[in-house]
């Protein structure tokens, strides 16, 4: 049950980042358009908000990259044949995400504090908005690294079980 919660939470940041995505493109568009063309005038909002957007699919994307497997696992050496030992492999990775994780959210609270005392040069946005990415992905490092953790347990114990 709690495999298709945290599926049904990735698959909601999959949908939310295919709309940053898009939403993306509108203001890199009128970028390139005024700068290169003249057709329309120079904004300065839109590299601001440009910016903003992109934090976000950054964030958005290394949660969803967290979940799947694929973010900040550098493979130093190869995956062991001893299932203790490939266990302990992935342990070191999960643990260490967690604890990343755990340091983004509980630093990036007064972070985001910080950043509510604090408004945007053109568009005058509450710097928040952008600064509470930084406690939100730590906090689902932390929730989907240890759902990892406990999943290469699960799957060492059967292993075991299935070599005894």
């Amino acid at each position: 049950m709690i495999k298709s919660i945290l599926e049904s939470l990735c698959n909601v940041l999959r949908v939310l980042l295919a709309i940053l995505v898009g939403a993306l493109v509108v203001p890199v568009i009128m970028q390139v358009i005024a700068r290169y063309t003249g057709i329309i005038p120079v904004y300065l909002w839109t590299e601001e908000l440009s910016t903003f957007i992109f934090v976000w699919v950054v964030m958005v994307g290394s949660v969803i990259a967290v979940w799947d497997g694929i973010h900040f696992d550098v493979q130093v050496i190869p995956d062991s044949a001893n299932p203790l030992i490939l266990f302990f492999q992935k342990a070191i990775v999960f643990a260490l995400v967690g604890m990343f994780g755990a340091m983004f959210f509980w630093y990036g609270i007064h972070y985001t504090e910080f950043g509510n005392n604090q408004r945007s040069v053109m568009m005058q946005a509450n710097l928040a908005a952008i600064h509470i990415t930084v406690p939100l992905a730590g906090f689902l490092w932390c929730v989907f690294s240890l759902y990892r953790l406990v999943e290469a347990f699960q799957q060492y114990r059967l292993t075991k079980k299935v070599t005894a």
